[in-house]
């Protein structure tokens, strides 16, 4: 039965690594196409996204070892 949960957790964590993937170039090449066209404000705005969509991610990961610590001492 763990075999079976840790795969799913390994196929689902698999999934969401290459959907964080697609959104950071997304960020990028919006990034990129923006500089290109020399429009400051919305590539500023694009940075401060991106900036604040890993910060979200990184807590996430953050949240997630920390609550992994803490179950794994009151077991």
């Amino acid at each position: 039965m763990k075999n079976i949960n840790n795969k799913y957790i390994e196929q689902n964590t698999a999934q969401e690594i290459l959907l964080i993937n697609k959104i950071y170039q997304s960020f990028e090449a919006l990034e990129d196409t923006l500089g290109k066209l020399k429009l400051e404000e919305p590539l500023f705005m694009t940075y401060m996204a991106k900036k604040a969509f890993a910060d979200k991610v990184f807590n996430q990961i953050k949240h997630f070892r920390e609550t992994k610590e803490v179950k794994k001492y009151l077991n």
